[in-house]
């Protein structure tokens, strides 16, 4: 997949993953990628086009032709979609757009290309661990409870969240899991500095305190 440090953080929405991403960016001088935003670009360019997110076909097309660019600002097709993928309209679309299996296959080859680019970096997501990056050499599965997630998520409500969630986690190709070898975080009460510190550990372990 890659030869370079991948540091591959899953869970749920509101589990913490972005703050974690950007602490740990900043202590080790690595790129992040949110690969939930490649989804949601997706969504939005369907729905832009007027492309019915029931057909299955149609809407791969879009993704396996689709120019990306994730960073400060997310990118699609040289459309600036970064305020547009937070959208109500977007949320209730993406879990849709993400269990297409044509949609993920074109996104995971996007999100290895993605690292090796980058030489490495800190990768969330929903399957990060369990299939895009299966031998990351640091995998984390963070959680907190859905009343804390619904909290961190105001802009969306828990039901939204638990929405996502249902199916997120029952969806056909790469579902939501706690991949092998992947260290279990709850972050409902754990501040992001005692998380951080545990992955720095964790690097340590497994790149020899070479950082």
């Amino acid at each position: 997949m890659t030869d370079h440090l991948v540091i591959a953080i899953d869970g749920p929405a509101g589990s913490g993953k972005s703050t974690l991403g950007r602490a740990l960016a900043g202590r080790l001088g690595l790129r992040t990628l949110d690969t939930g935003a490649s989804y949601r670009a997706v969504a939005a360019l369907a729905i832009r086009r007027g492309v019915a997110l029931d057909d299955l076909a149609a809407v791969a097309s879009l993704a396996s032709s689709a120019r990306l660019e994730i960073s400060d600002r997310v990118m699609i097709d040289d459309i600036d979609v970064t305020e547009e993928i937070r959208s109500e309209e977007v949320n209730a679309a993406v879990s849709v757009v993400a269990a297409n299996p044509e949609v993920r296959s074109a996104l995971v080859a996007w999100q290895r290309r993605w690292a090796d680019e980058h030489a490495g970096g800190i990768v969330e997501g929903r399957d990060i661990g369990s299939v895009v990056f299966p031998d990351a050499p640091v995998k984390l599965f963070l959680t907190a409870n859905v009343e804390e997630r619904a909290r961190r998520r105001s802009e969306e409500g828990q039901a939204s969240v638990e929405r996502r969630d249902r199916m997120d986690s029952t969806r056909a190709v790469s579902p939501l899991t706690t991949a092998p070898g992947a260290t279990v975080v709850d972050t409902t009460e754990m501040p992001v500095d005692e998380v951080v510190d545990l992955v720095l550990t964790m690097v340590d372990a497994a790149t020899g305190g070479k950082r």
